[in-house]
């Protein structure tokens, strides 16, 4: 069979309203001037054997013959389906001198303990040969339980026909739930394969780092490194996923399992960057989260540099020449997670996965979940992006042989990778209808007005560089329709019987998460507009609203710290964003720039234009916002009932999960009394993100054991310790604390029991108060830390002194 490695990809193209079939072998579909975006649909519809049985028939059959491209015999890339893989690699592994030096230095390390103890000693006679044979034995030692977790760890792609079974097997079930197929950019696809081609002379890895918001992920990007003819990637999985049946099916596939935490386990990290280091300098395709754990949210989280820290390791290092980056962003309709992770947001603990769980699942493919948007950015050079660090005057010098100089390249990285794929993601039509609904001031909105606002929304989207998914020449009512059906009535309700049919948010929870996929489009915006918010609220005129440059410049740095951890900014820095997105704001007649003389800006208003429009986009960017604004105003209030009362005799550590919790309780009390405008805001993964930003502050300490099994403890810095009425023992509205949660209250969304005076009133307090107390008192019995704890407080104290140097609220 002659060679058909450029030409490997679907036998279906489905380009804007045009479908067209291609014989065996990769054509690039044909160009059409009215179509902006040229994509493919690579997962065609399976022949269910109910309907078509003859073509179902026919379609097993081929892939069990592997007929053309299911042959997958010429894929680009190294060769990876071979008998014996998996021990090559595994001996590979286990000879890599690193391994080797760390299981020499750990034998070493125990012979020094056993002359300490007395169970080698000095004055033997046959000291030296106890001592080599004593040495033997630990190696050995080591070495077998180096290859048993080799062998556990690794990926085990040795079987073509079981490719072959695995790729038709989820290709069927993934049809019956995305019944609208995997689509990707064919301009994507064919750089993409250019790039694989290059890699592949150099015997370099391609390392493709996608976003990650749902199990389907990495099975998509599996079947389309299949479908194009690619080498499939090896793909770091938690070992969570490791149970019977389905962790060896997964790890045939492609999966290498990893501890969720290492600990101190020093000899099974230098293992997993050996594993990592003889993949890479074989040119093998690599692929990991770049975010770690999936996302709860919708929007992408801040980069966990586990992983990264290996790879970049191995280029740092020498070991590995270089390594191809390629940033991906996977998109849904619909997530078939997310009402699971609305349950674990509002503090239901996690289920461990198991087979049981996983057969049940079978029941959510027969719904219609839309399709999946794939979509692949410019792969770069990890050594020419270290190069490009060292060239500019960030600070990061020749040679790089230093921890935080590491560290900071590694951030560095970790946060371009994420523009990235923030650069290239698609916004789908359930994220714009989602972010519709939650930005209305009332309770639903009429198809009409619907339509309206979500053709602003799409073409605000391009206006910032980003993109919308295609759906060709279909009339925006009907990508609505198809939306509204995917979204189903769960999540958004159907009013009728009225003039026009009126739609609103059922489950305003789990519709959020479709919200967070747009927002950071214009987090610069939302910024600009929350801090604004600080004076429009006031209401009365123009004159009583307008607000200072200075003081809008203050806020809106204020916020921006606040949330650094929560967002990903512009990269132009604050000022260039700020002044971009008020004269953006001034184009669109959103607001009006007052300039001095020399044409600098000096205050800002709302435009007669946008006051007349009812402030709808003003209000539009201010409620994207809002409940991250909420959140973190209900993570400070929590924060002032940690103060201790008088009657608490303990040294004022607590448990952080149990404050954690508290803060969420306070949270769904306060929503439920009016207090709170969102019950997003009680989300567990905000509150945690405000917990670390607060930690990050030095306003709360925290003590974390060397004992795994020792939870986090922590207490109010002494500084910023809540005040307590001597009388009364009852907390007061003052001090730093206070005036921390009033400096966000400030761009809260006004609500009806807020307009009584002070942002956080008596009763709020008096909440906040009898929750702490609460936690003080379960508390009492174990809040002592030991000299151990304390010891390694200080190292964590020391640490965060280093920070220092960063912008700070």
């Amino acid at each position: 069979m002659a060679d058909s490695r450029g030409s490997s990809a679907p036998d279906l193209d489905i380009l804007g309203d045009q479908v067209t079939l291609h014989p065996s072998g990769y054509v690039e579909p044909p160009q059409r001037p009215q179509d902006r975006d040229k994509e493919q649909n690579l997962v065609e519809h399976m022949a269910r054997f109910r309907t078509s049985p003859l073509e179902f028939l026919r379609e097993v059959s081929l892939h069990v013959s592997g007929t053309g491209w299911r042959a997958y015999d010429h894929f680009i890339g190294q060769p990876i389906f071979y008998n014996g893989f998996s021990d090559n690699m595994t001996a590979a592994v286990l000879s890599t001198p690193i391994l080797q030096k760390k299981i020499t230095e750990l034998a070493e390390k125990r012979i020094a303990f056993e002359e300490k103890e007395g169970l080698l000693r000095l004055d033997d006679p046959s000291y030296a040969a106890k001592k080599t044979q004593r040495k033997n034995v630990i190696e050995h030692s080591l070495q077998e339980l180096c290859e048993k977790m080799t062998g556990d760890m690794i990926c085990k792609m040795e079987s073509r026909p079981f490719i072959r079974g695995a790729y038709y097997l989820c290709t069927q079930l993934l049809t019956r739930a995305y019944h609208q197929g995997i689509h990707v950019s064919s301009e994507e696809v064919l750089r993409l394969r250019a790039v694989a081609e290059e890699a592949e002379k150099n015997k370099q890895s391609i390392i493709f780092l996608p976003c990650h918001r749902s199990h389907v992920d990495y099975v998509s990007l599996q079947l389309i490194c299949y479908r194009l003819g690619l080498a499939l990637p090896t793909v770091v999985a938690g070992d969570n996923l490791n149970f019977p049946v389905v962790g060896s099916f997964l790890q045939h596939a492609g999966a290498m399992w990893i501890r969720r935490s290492f600990g101190d386990d020093v000899l099974y990290t230098t293992l997993v960057q050996s594993y990592i280091d003889t993949l890479l300098q074989g040119g093998f395709n690599f692929e990991c989260f770049v975010e770690g754990g999936r996302s709860r949210t919708g929007k992408l989280l801040p980069p966990k540099f586990g992983i990264l820290g290996f790879i970049l390791d191995s280029i740092l290092s020498g070991r590995v020449e270089d390594a191809i980056i390629c940033p991906v962003s996977t998109q849904y309709d619909k997530v078939i997670e997310t009402e699971g992770y609305v349950t674990e947001l509002l503090g239901v603990p996690k289920k461990k996965e198991n087979l049981a769980d996983f057969l049940s699942a079978s029941s959510i493919l027969s719904l219609k979940l839309g399709r999946v948007d794939v979509r692949f950015h410019k792969p770069w050079s990890l050594r020419d992006f270290i190069r490009e660090q060292q060239a500019r005057t960030i600070g990061i010098p020749p040679v790089i042989d230093d921890h935080a100089t590491r560290q900071k390249l590694l951030r560095t990285m970790g946060y371009k990778i994420l523009s990235d794929i923030n650069a290239v993601s698609v916004v789908m039509p359930t994220a714009l209808i989602g972010t519709v609904l939650l930005t209305l001031r009332g309770r639903g909105v009429g198809m009409a007005e619907l339509i309206r606002r979500v053709e602003w929304l799409s073409e605000r989207v391009r206006a910032k560089g980003g993109r919308v998914a295609h759906f060709g020449n279909a009339p925006t009512v009907v990508v609505i329709e198809r939306g509204l059906e995917v979204l189903g009535k769960d999540l958004v309700g159907l009013v009728e019987g009225l003039p026009e049919p009126t739609y609103y948010a059922v489950d305003r929870f789990q519709l959020s998460f479709y919200r967070n996929m747009t927002i950071h489009l214009f987090i610069a915006e939302a910024l600009v507009c929350a801090s604004m918010y600080t004076r429009v609220k006031r209401g009365g005129g123009p004159a009583n609203q307008r607000i200072s440059y200075d003081e809008l410049r203050s806020q809106v740095l204020f916020l921006s710290q606040l949330f650094r951890g929560e967002f990903i900014y512009p990269t132009e820095g604050l000022a260039a964003n700020l002044d971009n997105t008020l004269r953006a704001f001034e184009a669109d007649k959103i607001v009006d720039l007052v300039r001095d003389s020399e044409g600098k800006i000096t205050a800002v208003d709302l435009s007669d234009v946008e006051r007349a429009a009812g402030r709808e986009n003003f209000d539009f960017y201010c409620f994207l916002i809002w409940p991250f604004v909420e959140a973190f105003w209900l993570g400070a209030v929590a924060l002032m009932g940690f103060a201790p009362p008088k009657t608490y005799q303990g040294d004022g550590w607590l448990p952080v999960k149990k404050c954690q919790d508290s803060a969420q309780l306070l949270g769904k009390s306060l929503y439920h009394q009016g207090d709170l405008s969102y019950f997003e805001a009680v989300n567990k993964e905000t509150l945690k993100n405000a917990w670390t930003r607060f930690e990050e502050e030095g306003i709360i300490l925290v003590a974390k054991s060397r004992n795994s099994k020792v939870q986090p403890k922590a207490k109010l810095a002494p500084e910023w310790e809540s005040t307590r009425n001597p009388e009364n023992d009852l907390l007061v509205p003052e001090g730093r604390l206070w005036d921390f949660a009033e400096k966000i209250a400030q761009s809260r969304r006004e609500g009806k029991n807020r307009r009584d005076g002070a942002t956080v009133s008596t009763r709020v307090l008096r909440l906040t108060d009898t929750i702490g107390q609460a936690l003080y008192s379960e508390s009492m019995a174990d809040a002592r830390m030991t000299e151990e704890d304390k010891a390694l407080l200080k190292k964590q104290q020391k640490r965060r002194q280093a920070m220092k140097a960063r912008a700070h609220l």
